[in-house]
This record gives C-alpha cells, sequence and structure tokens, in this order.
C-alpha cells in the first residue's frame, strides 16, 4: 500500500511500515503506538480484511476508533479475477465478529 500510495497516488509524506505482525490483531496492536497522536486514521485493505482490522481496533483502543475515517475499500475492476476468492475468504476470517462489528459504519 506504501508503494502504491507514493507510485500511483503521488503521496509523498512520510510512510511507517510495521512488519513484525502475522496477524490482524498483531497488525492493529504493533501499529497503535505509530497512530497515537495522529488526528485521523484510516485502514486500507482488501474490504473484509479492513473491517476486521476497524473492529479490532475499536476492540483495543476506542479512543482510537472514534478517530478512523472512511477510505475507498473497493473500485470497480480491482482483483476482478481473485474477488470471488477473497470475498468468501474474507468472510471466513469475519465469523468471529460480533454482529455490531460487521457494520462498516464509522
Amino acid at each position: 500500500m506504501a508503494d502504491y500510495a507514493k507510485s500511483v497516488l503521488g503521496f509523498d509524506g512520510t510512510v511507517l511500515l510495521e512488519e513484525r505482525s502475522r496477524t490482524t490483531w498483531e497488525n492493529v496492536t504493533n501499529v497503535i503506538p505509530l497512530i497515537e497522536d495522529v488526528d485521523r486514521v484510516k485502514i486500507v485493505s482488501q474490504p473484509a480484511h479492513a473491517l476486521k482490522a476497524r473492529a479490532y481496533l475499536r476492540r483495543q483502543r476506542p479512543d482510537l476508533a472514534k478517530r478512523l475515517v472512511p477510505a475507498d475499500d473497493y473500485r470497480l475492476g480491482e482483483w476482478l479475477i481473485v474477488k470471488p476468492l477473497l470475498a468468501l475468504y474474507g468472510l471466513w476470517t469475519l465469523r468471529g465478529l460480533e454482529d455490531d462489528e460487521r457494520k462498516n459504519s464509522l
């Protein structure tokens, strides 16, 4: 995503990468120190993964979750061939979320 932001979107700001995590839960935990002082939090990923990460942030740090802003999770035609497989996998991984956490609202 950092490469995409820089090369395609022309982002020239600071990018911090968290590369130790093995799970989404760990990723959210490990980025908290990096985002504690920001005004806005945007989680950008494949739609099901981003939804899960937002839910995990709400569980771990509701105060930071209040700073979540919308992200463009879905773009028409993106990942067209593998999208059905990613959707099925995403639904399977979301099975542990509570009903109110499945909402995509911020």
